[in-house]
C-alpha cells in the first residue's frame, strides 16, 4: 500500500490516505465515483497506528530510535522500547500531578479515597495522585460576612458611591418581648476554625450559620422590650447573640468561629417609625430636663448646707464668747468685791481711778498749769448747716401762708 508524506502523522494534505479514496475502488454510482460529492475517507486502524508510531519516533532522540524497518515511513521503530517510554512518561506525569501549593491564607485538607487523611501547612506539598488522594484548599484566615435582613447591592457603574442595601422583610421583622415589631438588619462575621469539621461535619455551612444567626437573634429580641433595643441595649444584644451562636455551632461541630455580630439598623416598622421617633424625642427631652434638675439640686443643696453649717458655727462661737466674757466679768466682780471688803477706801480709790482712766481715754484732754484762771471759758456747741432757702410755691403771695392765713 502506497503512502503520501504530509505535514501530519496521517500523511496526505487532508490527513488521510492519498487520493481520498478507500481501498478496493468505488462502485458505479457511489459517492466516490461518477463526479458526485465525495465522502470523507475512512482510515484504516493499522495505518493510523503505524503513522502514530512513526510520528512519535520522529520526536525521540536518535539514540532512542530502534532499527530501520523497510516499508514503513521513516523506517522502523522498536515497539517494546517506545511502549516503555510512553508508559514511563505517563507514570511520571501521573505522579507529578500530586504536587500542589497551599497559599498563606489556606489550609490543605488531604482526602484518601474520599476520607479525611490529614492537613498540610502553606507552601509546596505533595499527595498521592488521583484517584488515591485529593486535596481541598479552604481559606482559614479570611473573615466571611453573612447579611441578614438586607442584601448589599453595589452602586451604579462608574459612580464611586457607597453601596446601598435592599431590605428583606421576611428576615428583618422580629417580635419583641413587649409585643412590638422591630425591623433589624445585622451582619455576622465568621471564619473557619477547624477545616476538617467545616468540610465534613455539616452539609451547608453558610446556610447553617445564617439559620442559627437568625434564630438566635429572634430569641434574644423576644426576651427584651423595644425601648432598650432602640437605645441602650445594642452592644449587649450583639454580645449575647455572638455567644449563643458560638455555643450552638460548637454543638453542631461546624468548625467555625463567630468573630463579630454587628447590628446595622434597629428601627420600628416604616409605618410607625415617625411616631416612635416622636416618643424618643420626648424621652430625650425628659431626660435632659431631669438632668438639669439634678444638676441644680447638686449645686444648690451643698451650698445651702454649707451656709447653714457656717451660721451654726458662728452662733456657737458667739455663744462661747459671750459665756466666756460673762464668766470673766463675774469673776472680776467677785474679786473686786472681795478686795472691797478687805480695804474699802483703797478699793474705792482704785475704782475711781480706773473709771476716770476709761472715760478720759475716750475724750480730747488738755492739761493746764498755773494761771489757768485768766483763760476765757468757751463752751463749744455743735453747729449744723443753715437750711437752704426754698422759694414759696407759685400763686402764694410773699409773706403769706399756703393755708390762706395772715402773714
Amino acid at each position: 500500500m502506497a503512502w503520501n508524506s504530509g505535514g501530519g502523522p496521517w500523511g496526505g494534505p487532508g490527513g488521510g490516505p492519498p487520493g481520498g479514496r478507500p481501498p478496493g475502488g468505488s462502485p458505479p454510482g457511489s459517492p466516490w465515483g461518477g463526479g458526485g460529492r465525495r465522502r470523507p475517507p475512512i482510515p484504516d486502524p493499522e495505518q493510523l497506528l503505524a503513522r502514530l508510531i512513526a510520528w512519535l519516533r520522529g520526536l525521540l532522540p536518535s539514540r532512542l530510535r530502534g532499527p530501520q524497518i523497510p516499508g514503513l515511513p521513516g523506517g522502523g521503530v522498536s515497539y517494546p522500547r517506545i511502549g516503555a517510554i510512553a508508559v514511563a512518561v505517563i507514570v511520571l506525569a501521573w505522579l507529578a500531578s500530586g504536587f500542589y501549593v497551599v497559599q498563606p491564607d489556606e489550609e490543605g485538607v488531604v482526602l484518601r479515597f474520599g476520607a479525611f487523611a490529614g492537613t498540610t501547612a502553606p507552601g509546596l506539598n505533595y499527595h498521592l495522585p488521583w484517584p488515591i488522594e485529593s486535596v481541598l484548599l479552604p481559606s482559614v484566615t479570611r473573615v466571611n460576612r453573612i447579611e441578614i435582613g438586607y442584601r448589599s447591592t453595589p452602586g451604579q457603574p462608574g459612580v464611586p458611591a457607597a453601596p446601598s442595601a435592599q431590605d428583606v422583610t421576611a428576615e428583618s421583622l422580629m417580635l419583641t418581648g413587649d409585643q412590638n415589631i422591630v425591623d433589624i438588619n445585622f451582619a455576622v462575621f465568621w471564619r473557619i476554625a477547624n477545616a476538617e469539621q467545616y468540610l465534613f461535619a455539616i452539609r451547608h455551612p453558610e446556610a447553617t450559620i445564617k439559620a442559627v444567626a437568625e434564630s438566635v437573634m429572634r430569641e434574644v429580641v423576644g426576651h427584651n422590650p423595644i425601648e432598650p433595643l432602640l437605645t441602650t441595649a445594642r452592644a449587649q444584644v450583639e454580645t449575647e447573640v455572638r455567644t449563643n451562636m458560638q455555643g450552638i455551632l460548637d454543638q453542631y461541630g461546624a468548625g467555625v468561629e463567630i468573630t463579630e455580630v454587628q447590628l446595622l439598623k434597629v428601627d420600628p416598622p416604616p409605618e410607625v417609625i415617625d411616631s416612635f421617633r416622636d416618643v424618643q424625642r420626648a424621652g430625650t427631652d425628659a431626660d435632659r430636663a431631669r438632668n438639669n434638675a439634678e444638676s441644680y439640686r447638686n449645686n444648690i443643696v451643698p451650698r445651702a448646707r454649707g451656709e447653714a453649717a457656717r451660721i451654726v458655727a458662728v452662733g456657737e462661737a458667739t455663744k462661747a464668747a459671750d459665756i466666756a466674757a460673762a464668766t470673766g466679768n463675774a469673776q472680776r466682780f467677785l474679786s473686786v468685791l472681795a478686795a472691797y471688803r478687805e480695804a474699802k477706801s483703797i478699793t474705792l480709790d482704785r475704782l475711781y481711778l480706773d473709771t476716770m482712766e476709761s472715760v478720759l481715754a475716750k475724750s480730747h484732754t488738755i492739761v493746764l498749769g498755773t494761771g489757768a484762771d485768766r483763760l476765757l471759758p468757751l463752751l463749744s456747741l455743735p453747729t449744723s448747716p443753715a437750711p437752704a432757702f426754698k422759694p414759696p410755691p407759685t400763686g402764694t403771695p410773699a409773706g403769706g401762708s399756703l393755708s390762706g392765713g395772715k402773714p
